[in-house]
């Protein structure tokens, strides 16, 4: 347009100039943008990225966090012992101590509306814990290897952040505590708040990056997530510790309500995911067969093998091949002593009494069990397990292999 005089300075559009919606891909000609149209000083890098820090595919920490998972029960009830166990859920630790009370742990079709879970973690109390030892303490946790994890860079000047997002209901109100712990000798504390009673509530923590503790890239447990039930004064007494340092019992779970003091108390949780990062993302939904893949590596219950032979005049060998590589040497267990040994050629051999004599692994792929328990059995005779006489009088399957963190 013609003007008289001088020409009036150039102004820069800004986004206060442009109507909203008024560019459109329509009006951006094909390969207009380029690489050198991106300044440099603004240009898109990681830390702008939130949640892209983490393996792709896999950003949640947490495995089997919906908790859609139960390969060992979906219930189990009266737990009143003092015990370190896997009652239910995969990958989820029940930690106790005796004077604790008495509990049910379940899988829960009681979920947050309208958020795609279908499962939580249940802990109903079913004989109250007065929490009048000084050492009293409930909680649920899960570890993780160490070489999952080298992406958090811990013990550098570039330490990850991470953020822990969750739906939990309970009973009781109050202040709860969520740990990270680094190996038992180095963690960090949050402290989040259920304000309603048996209502779903979203809750997000955000945990420092440890620039000081390592993380080994090793199949160990490096690190994991605690979430506090009932704690007494040895976890209580001192001041919550807020930040990465030496583990100090006083100082991890202050704050924390007892929610085994009333029979009436129900706890539960999930949609639990821990993401590098600052801010808590869109949970990650994965196919159940990734989430059941994953929790074969630590857990895994088998039948029958394909051939047994006799070592002696009282038990088989047999070997199992597991779905999914374990993560290390696993511990095997019979689910029922009940087994029938069909020998080929003679007359079946029956146990109700069945006992696991050896197992070797031969790789972390496959394993040989030793089962003793039989009788009038012939040195090297042959034959195929079967398991008619289990099924037959509804029993599971046989084995279990465990290799837990």
């Amino acid at each position: 347009m013609p003007f008289i005089g001088n020409k009036p300075s150039a102004v820069p559009l800004t986004s206060a100039d442009i109507a909203d919606g008024i560019i459109t891909s329509a009006k951006i000609v094909d390969g207009t943008i380029v690489n050198a149209d991106i300044n440099a000083s603004a240009a898109i890098v990681a830390t702008k990225l939130t949640g892209i820090t983490s393996p792709a595919g896999f950003r949640n920490i947490v495995i089997n966090s919906d908790m859609q998972i139960a390969q060992r029960s979906t219930s189990v009830a009266s737990l009143t012992s003092t015990a370190y166990t896997y009652p239910t859920l995969d990958r989820w630790f029940f930690s106790r101590t005796a004077d604790c009370g008495t509990w049910t742990m379940s899988q829960s079709t009681d979920v947050p509306s309208g958020y795609g879970f279908a499962n939580s973690l249940k802990l109903d109390c079913t004989a109250t814990a007065s929490v009048s030892g000084a050492s009293t303490d409930l909680r649920i946790m899960q570890k993780f290897e160490g070489q999952n994890l080298q992406y958090l860079k811990y013990g550098s000047a570039n330490a990850q952040s991470t953020t822990l997002s969750f739906w939990v209901k309970s009973t009781k109100t109050g202040t709860f505590i969520a740990e990270l712990n680094s190996k038992d000798t180095r963690s960090i504390s949050k402290s989040y708040t259920v304000s309603v009673s048996n209502t779903w509530e979203y809750k997000t923590i955000t945990f420092a990056g440890d620039v000081s503790g390592v993380i080994d890239n090793d199949n160990s447990e490096e690190l994991t997530i605690i979430f506090w039930l009932v704690a007494g004064t040895t976890f209580t007494s001192g001041t919550l510790n807020t930040s990465w340092g030496s583990m100090t019992n006083a100082n991890r779970a202050v704050g924390q309500v007892n929610i085994g003091d009333n029979t009436a108390n129900d706890f539960l949780i999930t949609g639990i995911q821990l993401e590098a990062g600052t801010s808590a993302t869109d949970f990650e939904f994965l196919p159940i067969d990734v989430s059941f893949d994953r929790c074969l590596r630590y857990y895994e219950q088998l039948g029958v093998g394909s051939f047994a032979m006799a070592n002696d005049t009282t038990s088989f060998w047999t070997s199992f091949n597991f779905r999914k590589r374990k993560r290390g040497n696993p511990t095997a267990s019979l689910l029922t002593q009940s087994f029938e040994m069909t020998e080929w050629g003679l007359a079946t051999n029956t146990t109700t009494s069945a006992t696991i004599v050896n197992s070797y692994l031969t790789n972390n792929d496959a394993v040989y069990v030793q089962l003793g328990g039989f009788t009038s059995v012939t040195a090297g005779d042959t034959a195929t397990p079967t398991s008619t006489f289990a099924e037959s009088n509804g029993l599971r399957p046989f084995i279990a292999f465990n290799s837990e963190l």
